[in-house]
């Protein structure tokens, strides 16, 4: 028996040594198959991997800027919004908290920390996850060159892309590939845009609890978002304080400041430009010239005319102007819609509003979620406003559930946005059916430095500044005395003033009347244009002639062809606010008038010039002798006539107002010494303004309220002028037609009384033309 147990015992134990030794050898291959499988899929990758020389050679798109007179950024065309700096401009503090929150020994490992490797995949196989342990240059890697796509294939791209690149370039050289290219949310790539957007610093600005926040939401942007998430940004920062304490990075008074320091995010709404249209007009310009790759990713630098200051009192002008109007005029026109009446819930509601940045000035749409007689809850995204009664005022009603109920959508304008508390302090608004724009020139010349194309360029790109031909009523009277001018008279020369009928060669009649219904009988041409009656301009161009006065305003930069009909004296045209505002600037300027341009140069990404414009010498339109004639009578109607409320601003002035029939179409342009503004009123369709709304009335407050801005505190201006109206020679136009009547002093017709009318006929007349104011 014990020979039998000894002889099974060794039975098993050399059965024991074969399984062993099979399954030693079973391991040694498998380990074998895995250990070549693995170089030969890492020298597979390797062999097909890009090279790396590529970082250097190809910058990152970066930010064209375009830029106001005094070098403030007004706008921007960005693919990626980023702003390159060097090693040296980025500081020791932000330096640290990156590397302390994401690769604390990048300046010690050769591209892979090895010992976070293995860390970091026993982890993954126990909690069977695929978190990552990538270095900053892994990051390049994976930015660059690969995905961000968690998969083992990646990570082994990633190593190999890491050591390549470390081979390559000097750490300092990597680490600001990296600052410069990362991702740092709201289309921020990089750390300086990131400084910039979230605080509107420098690099070189940012405080240590500033950096570490920037650092904190480097792994996930959208997640950590100090603007969307404020709470998540506050626990990464605080994650990245102490690492940077663990690491001796900082003090631990340096870090207790920090920690306790408040999240002061600001952010930036790219939309939000004081000059929208302008902006638009120099993207479209650039389309012109440049390559869109050039544009929007090449990190042009556009230098504008633009002056600043005045373009925001032109915007905040228009938009009150046109807000107040149609408060008045049209009251409140009431919700958008209600979604309660369409089905639909108030926890469920989304609008597309709600997915931008909110910041003071904005237009949003809201829901009312609850009302009672003296407020109401709205929501506009994440955020809750209280309307009560002084921010629905305007509407006349004495209770807030007169107007605004559970359910309904309605826009507020926003005043203060607290993004810690979520709340917003706003207004009920609407967007005004009229519209209006305004331009202004340098006189001298022809720079474009304020444009406003309409309300609201989100909700309208139609720039009326430069694109709508509208008729332009009695601003369109000044080249019928240009062209009296020119033909030898002087403002104290006299016409008549009474009631006339024309007819053409057909018969049909054509019988001017004043905007008053008034007649004055004799009086001077400067009398006649202050106070722009109507009946004398129609007779001074009867006398003169049609065509000379298409002449004029051809000679004067209006490019549409007019037909040289009588009643083109009271602007029976069409014309662009652009183009009339461009005219009127010779007056001042002794005759001539510059070519409006509004990009004064661009310049690539490092300062070469790649346009300029180049100041060029410009003809008179009319001579100095006519422009001082008018310049004096263009004063008058600010000195006398319609344009008198702005003697309150006691600056000289000069200027029009203009008004047409039915006031679709209300105008003022005026110029001082330096510069020459306009400013139109209408509706985009054609509809009457309303009764008693005249170019006085409308335009010319809105023009004086931003000129008033602008002016406020500049020294006083001159205007430059020659002329002497004491010592000009009166004369009495009798207008009958005829060149014959334009030689010597005339007299009107011996016995006519100023109320009698007088018929001439004349070769062709227009349909009805506009009235005056």
């Amino acid at each position: 028996m014990a020979a039998a147990r000894r002889l099974s015992g060794a039975r098993s134990k050399v059965g024991s040594s074969h399984a062993l030794f099979w399954l030693s050898y079973g391991l040694i291959l498998l380990g074998t198959a895995v250990v070549g499988g693995l170089v030969g899929m890492v020298f597979g990758y390797a062999v097909e991997l890009p090279r790396v020389e590529e970082l250097q050679l190809n910058r990152p798109n970066v930010v064209t800027y375009v830029y106001a007179q005094d070098g403030r950024v007004i706008g921007q065309f960005a693919a990626e919004k980023r702003i390159l700096v060097t090693y040296q401009q980025i500081p020791e503090t932000i330096r640290s908290a990156i590397l302390a929150a994401e690769d604390a020994t990048f300046f010690e490992h050769p591209g892979i920390d090895f010992r976070r490797v293995v860390a970091t995949a026993i982890n993954d196989v126990i909690n069977w996850e695929m978190k990552g342990a990538s270095t900053l240059t892994m990051q390049m890697s994976k930015l660059r060159f690969t995905s961000t796509e968690k998969a083992w294939e990646r990570k082994v791209k990633d190593a190999l892309y890491a050591i390549d690149i470390e081979k390559t370039y000097s750490k300092e050289q990597i680490f600001t590939f990296y600052a410069n290219q990362i991702p740092l949310g709201h289309g921020r790539y990089g750390i300086a845009a990131a400084a910039d957007f979230y605080f509107h610093k420098e690099l070189g600005e940012l405080t240590l609890a500033e950096s570490a926040l920037i650092a904190g939401i480097l792994p996930s942007p959208g997640r950590y978002s100090p603007i969307l998430h404020p709470d998540r940004a506050l626990v990464r920062r605080a994650y990245v304080l102490g690492r940077m304490r663990e690491l001796d990075m900082i003090t631990p008074e340096e870090f207790e400041e920090a920690s306790n320091a408040p999240l002061d995010v600001k952010g930036r709404d790219d939309e939000l430009t004081p000059a929208p249209y302008f902006i638009e007009w120099v993207r479209q310009y650039l389309n012109t010239k440049y390559q869109t790759d050039q544009i929007w990713e090449g990190g042009l630098k556009i230098y504008t005319t633009l002056d600043y200051d005045l373009q925001v009192d032109a915007e905040k002008a228009i938009r009150q102007g046109l807000r107040e109007f149609d408060h008045t005029k049209r009251g409140w026109a009431g919700p958008v819609t209600n979604i309660l009446e369409s089905g639909e819930t108030l926890d469920e509601y989304r609008h597309s509003d709600w997915g931008r940045l909110f910041y003071p000035g904005q237009l949003i749409h809201g829901l009312v979620l609850a009302s009672n007689p003296e407020s109401a809850e709205v929501r506009l995204g994440s955020y809750t406003a209280h309307i009560g009664l002084e921010e629905i005022g305007w509407t006349k009603k004495k209770r807030v559930d007169q107007v605004l109920k559970p359910g309904d959508v309605a826009l507020f304008s926003l005043q203060e946005v607290h993004r810690e508390s979520r709340i917003i302090v706003a207004a009920l608004d609407q967007i005004p059916e009229v519209q209006g724009a305004a331009i202004t020139l340098d006189n001298t010349t022809g720079a474009v430095r304020a444009m406003v194309g309409g309300f609201d360029f989100n909700y309208s790109k139609f720039n009326r500044a430069t694109q709508a031909l509208r008729q332009p009523g009695s601003i369109f009277k000044p080249f019928t005395y240009v062209a009296a001018m020119e033909a030898g008279f002087s403002p104290n020369d006299q016409v008549l003033d009474s009631p006339v009928e024309f007819q053409d060669a057909l018969g049909r009649p054509y019988s001017p009347s004043n905007w008053d219904d008034e007649y004055k009988g004799l009086i001077t041409i400067k009398q006649a244009l202050a106070e722009s009656r109507n009946v004398p301009t129609v007779r001074l161009a009867n006398a003169l002639g049609p065509e000379r006065i298409v002449d004029v305003a051809h000679r004067f930069g209006l490019k549409q062809d007019f037909p040289p009909y009588l009643s083109i004296a009271l602007g029976s045209v069409e014309v662009t606010l652009s183009e009339i505002v461009s005219a009127f600037s010779c007056f001042p300027n002794h005759g001539v008038r510059a070519e409006p341009y509004f990009v004064e140069r661009v310049e690539d990404h490092n300062g070469v010039i790649l346009e300029e414009h180049m100041p060029s010498v410009h003809d008179a339109v009319v001579t100095p002798d006519v422009a001082d004639k008018m310049l004096y009578l263009m004063q008058e109607v600010v000195r006398r006539g319609s344009g008198r409320p702005l003697l309150e601003l006691g600056r000289p002035m000069g200027g029009k107002t203009g008004t047409t029939n039915e006031s679709t179409d209300v105008w003022f342009v005026g110029f001082t010494p330096r510069v020459t503004t306009g400013v139109w009123v209408g509706y985009d369709e054609k509809r009457s303004l309303g009764d008693r709304v005249f170019g006085n009335t409308l335009a010319l407050p809105i023009w004086k309220q931003f000129m008033q801005a602008w002016l406020d505190g500049a020294p006083v201006e001159r205007f430059d002028s020659d002329y002497d109206p004491d010592r000009s020679m009166t004369r009495i136009i009798e207008t009958s037609g005829g060149d014959a009547d334009l030689i010597g002093p005339l007299i009107a017709p011996e016995g006519e009384q100023p109320a009698r009318r007088q018929s001439f006929e004349v070769e062709d007349i227009a349909p009805p033309p506009p009235s005056n104011n």
